[in-house]
C-alpha cells in the first residue's frame, strides 16, 4: 500500500481494522448517502448495459445454438457463438494466463477501476439493490431509525417488503445463472415439467438463490474488503505511478471550515465529510490510498458538488498517481502506461483472434501403430490411417476425404461415413499412392476434409514406404 511521503493526516488508526469492523470488532453497518455527478451518471448507463446484457444473453441464438453458454457438466462452452470443448483445453490456458497477465498490468496503471465499474459485486450491489433500498426504506437516516426502532408491524412490512424483493430479484439472477449453463431451452423444459423430476437442479437454484441474497443483502462490502482476493493483490501492484482515486492533499491541506475572513492558509477541503458518507465500503479518501476502496468514483461526485457550492476549482478528489499529486503536475500518458496499454491492446487481441479463428469441424489423421505399408498390383502402395473428427456443430455432415498435393486415391472402410452432429468420429481408410511418387521411407502428404462438398480443414500426415 502507498504511503503518503509529504501528507501524514495524524491519524494511523484507520489502518489497524478493516472499516467496516469497530474498535471493539463488531460488523459496522453503512447507511451510504445518494451522490450525483458525471460519473455516477457513467456508471448508471453502464450499469444498464450490464443488466441489459446478462439478462438477456442467455435467450440471443446464433444459428440454432445459444449466444452464450458454459455448460460444465457436458463439457461443451459457447462463446459468442463459438463452439468449444474440453479438446479446445489450449484456449482456456491460453486465455488463463492472458487474464493473469492482463489484471496485473491493468492494476499496476489503472487501480483498482475494475472492481468499481464492472465487477457484478459491485455493479448488482451499487446498481440495482441498494437503489431498491433507498426507494423503500428511504434515506440512510431513515433507514437508520428504522434499524433502531424495536420490531412493529411498520418494521415488519418494510422489511419483510425489502427482502421479499431482494429475494425475488436474486431467484431471477440465480435462474439467469442456471441458463448460462444448460441453456434458456433447457431451463424452460424444467420448469414445465413435475418439481419432482428435477429436485438436484431445483437445490442448486435454491442454494444460488440463497448465495446471491446473502450478499447483497446482508454480507455487502465485505466480500470487497476481506472474501475478494483480488482487494489483497492489488494492494502489492500499487505504486506512485498509478492510476486511482486520490486526494489531492498539497490543495485541501489543512482542512476548515468556510470563513468570511480570507485565510490564505486554509485549503479547499471544508472537512465536510460528504466523501465519507457516500463511500460503499466507509472509508475516508482523505487518510490516503486504502485497500478498501474500489474506486466506485462516488466520492468524486460529491466532493465536486461541494466545490461548485463553494465557488472551488473541482478535483479534489480525482483520478491521479501519488507521483502526480505530490509534484503538483499534470496528468501525461508515460512511456510505462503506453507500453503496458499496448500490451493489453496486444493480449485482447490474440484472445479476439484465437476465439473468432476456432473451427467447428477440424481433425485430425495419423497412420494406425503397429501397421506397416502394403504392397498393391500394378506398383501401388498402401497405407492405412485413422482420422478423428470433431463436429461441432448441431447437425450431421457427409464427410469426403482428398489428397491435396499427390495423385493417388483414398479408400474409405465406411462407404457413406458422416459426422455426427456435436460428436467425434473416428474413420479408417487407406490412402493409395504409386510407388513413383514414394520418394523415401516417410512422406509427407497432406490430406483435405470436405464437409458436405465444403473444405473445411487441411491435414498434414506421414506416408510410410519402403527403404529406398
Amino acid at each position: 500500500m502507498i504511503e503518503n511521503t509529504i501528507y501524514d493526516t495524524g491519524n494511523e488508526a484507520f489502518r489497524d481494522r478493516m472499516s467496516d469492523t469497530t474498535d471493539d470488532g463488531k460488523r459496522k453497518w453503512f447507511y451510504v448517502s445518494k451522490v450525483q455527478g458525471k460519473f455516477t451518471s457513467w456508471r448508471n448507463y453502464l450499469n444498464l448495459v450490464y443488466f441489459i446484457a446478462f439478462f438477456s444473453m442467455p435467450f440471443i441464438r446464433y444459428q440454432g445454438r445459444p449466444f452464450f453458454m458454459i455448460n460444465f457438466p457436458k463439457g461443451e462452452f459457447i462463446v459468442f457463438g463459438k463452439i468449444f470443448w474440453p479438446q479446445d483445453f489450449f484456449l482456456f490456458a491460453v486465455g488463463m494466463i492472458t487474464l493473469i497477465i492482463f489484471i496485473i498490468l491493468f492494476t499496476v496503471i489503472y487501480g483498482r477501476l475494475f472492481c468499481g465499474w464492472v465487477c457484478p459485486q459491485t455493479v448488482f450491489l451499487e446498481g440495482l439493490f441498494r437503489k431498491i433500498e433507498w426507494w423503500i426504506e428511504g434515506s440512510p437516516s431513515q433507514q437508520k431509525k428504522l434499524d433502531q426502532m424495536p420490531w412493529n408491524w411498520e418494521k415488519i412490512r418494510i422489511k419483510g417488503f425489502k427482502h421479499f424483493v431482494f429475494l425475488s430479484i436474486s431467484f431471477l439472477i440465480a435462474n439467469t445463472f442456471l441458463a448460462y449453463i444448460i441453456s434458456t431451452d433447457e431451463l424452460l423444459k424444467i420448469i414445465r415439467e413435475p418439481v419432482s423430476e428435477h429436485l438436484t437442479l431445483l437445490s442448486g437454484i435454491v442454494l444460488f438463490t440463497l448465495a446471491f441474497y446473502s450478499v447483497f443483502a446482508f454480507v455487502r462490502e465485505i466480500v470487497c474488503t476481506t472474501i475478494c482476493p483480488y482487494g489483497r493483490l492489488q494492494s502489492v501492484l500499487l505504486d506512485q505511478n498509478t492510476m486511482q482515486v486520490s486526494y489531492d492533499y498539497q490543495r485541501g491541506e489543512p482542512r476548515g471550515k468556510i470563513s468570511k475572513k480570507e485565510d490564505t492558509k486554509r485549503g479547499d477541503c471544508i472537512d465536510c465529510k460528504k466523501c465519507v458518507i457516500v463511500c460503499p465500503t466507509g472509508i475516508d479518501i482523505r487518510d490516503g490510498i486504502q485497500m478498501e476502496c474500489v474506486g466506485c468514483t462516488a466520492c468524486i461526485d460529491a466532493c465536486d458538488e461541494v466545490m461548485i457550492k463553494i465557488n472551488r476549482p473541482v478535483g479534489l478528489i480525482r483520478y491521479a498517481s501519488e507521483k502526480e499529486i505530490r509534484e503538483k503536475k499534470p496528468f501525461v500518458f508515460t512511456s510505462r502506461i503506453k507500453a503496458y496499454s499496448g500490451i493489453l491492446l496486444f493480449l485482447i487481441a490474440i484472445m479476439v483472434t484465437l476465439v473468432a479463428t476456432a473451427r467447428p469441424i477440424s481433425g485430425n489423421i495419423s497412420r494406425v501403430k503397429g501397421q506397416l505399408y502394403q504392397e498393391l498390383p500394378d506398383n501401388k502402395i498402401s497405407n492405412l490411417f485413422e482420422a478423428k473428427i470433431l463436429n461441432k456443430k448441431p447437425k450431421d455432415y457427409k464427410v469426403e476425404l482428398k489428397l491435396m498435393d499427390i495423385p493417388g486415391s483414398i479408400r474409405m472402410i465406411d462407404q457413406k461415413p458422416v459426422l455426427k452432429k456435436q460428436a467425434l468420429t473416428d474413420l479408417t481408410f487407406f490412402v493409395i499412392l504409386d510407388q513413383k511418387d514414394v520418394k523415401q521411407r516417410s512422406n509427407h502428404i497432406r490430406i483435405g476434409l470436405f464437409a458436405n462438398g465444403e473444405k473445411i480443414d487441411e491435414i498434414e500426415t506421414t506416408f510410410l514406404g519402403p527403404f529406398k
